[in-house]
């Protein structure tokens, strides 16, 4: 038997009702929303606060709380199969026949290619160049 689970946010703002006020009126808003969820199948779990940070400003970050709603359903085991034969589809997809010719020139293609980027770096000079340009003539001051 395999569970999944589905988070929604918690409504902030309650959904208008004639003749509701306060916390009557969150109570029903969240009580349509756990219906909706249990009309697809979903059983209410739990609630949960969580911390995520967002950027305020360019540089800032501040740290937001999240009020967050989990709901799970059991996945019946046809589900699960066919899961799993779509799954052995797309690994049989991905497999490719062995290409026809001669690897070997495949492989000196390879091997000259890295000569040619360690021979970039080799030098014949033994004394390092500088890392910094000169600056002098230029009118810049250090």
């Amino acid at each position: 038997m395999r569970t999944e689970y589905k988070v929604v946010p918690a409504p902030e703002k309650a959904r208008k009702q004639r003749g509701l006020k306060g916390a009557a009126l969150f109570a029903r808003s969240v009580e349509e929303l756990m219906n909706e969820m249990a009309a697809d199948g979903w059983t209410y779990l739990r609630a949960d606060t969580l911390p995520q940070e967002e950027r305020a400003g360019l540089t800032n970050k501040t740290t937001v709380y999240r009020n967050l709603l989990v709901f799970q359903r059991v996945v019946d085991g046809s589900r699960d199969e066919s899961l799993a034969d779509e799954i052995e589809l797309e690994a049989d997809a991905d497999e490719t026949p062995d290409e026809v010719g001669d690897s070997d020139d495949a492989d000196e293609a390879d091997n000259d290619s890295d000569e040619e980027v360690t021979n970039l770096w080799k030098t014949d000079d033994a004394t390092p160049k500088p890392l910094v340009a000169k600056r002098q003539g230029q009118g810049v001051d250090l």
